[in-house]
């Protein structure tokens, strides 16, 4: 039997996280089994997933396959971005400066603050009252 040739990458944001396959084919890109035009609505979530790919050239080299669970529908379509750029780089070593340079291989730590005791939220507090 064939070994099946695939190449992986995780991918986070927010709290959302993605699996990334990729496999050498004709460009078909899936996304939790469904379309990745039914799952991503608008053009800058389809944009943003598919980026590491255009910058590089190879969006018609590679089937894209993914898995992706937790946080919004943006924060999934970064995360898969940057699983799609960890999976290149496995591919390809040398592709890593031009991912690198456009910042798709740094983690974006941005997430939501807790919120702390005695305080209304994250920052804001309670109404304060001299008398």
């Amino acid at each position: 039997m064939a070994d099946l040739v695939q190449y992986y990458g995780t991918g986070r944001r927010k709290s959302a996280i993605a699996r990334v396959f990729l496999r050498p084919g004709s460009g078909e890109f899936k996304v939790n089994d469904k379309a990745f035009d039914a799952y991503f609505v608008t053009e800058q979530q389809r944009v943003a997933a598919k980026r590491p790919l255009a910058l590089t050239e190879t969006t018609a080299t590679f089937d894209v396959i993914t898995r992706v669970a937790g946080g919004g529908v943006n924060a999934q379509a970064d995360a898969i971005k940057m699983g799609i750029a960890r999976a290149l780089l496995e591919f390809n070593a040398e592709l890593r400066k031009t991912l690198k340079g456009e910042g798709l291989l740094t983690r974006d730590a941005r997430a939501k603050e807790r919120k702390k005791y005695g305080q209304k939220g994250a920052r804001k507090r309670f109404q304060f009252s001299k008398r």
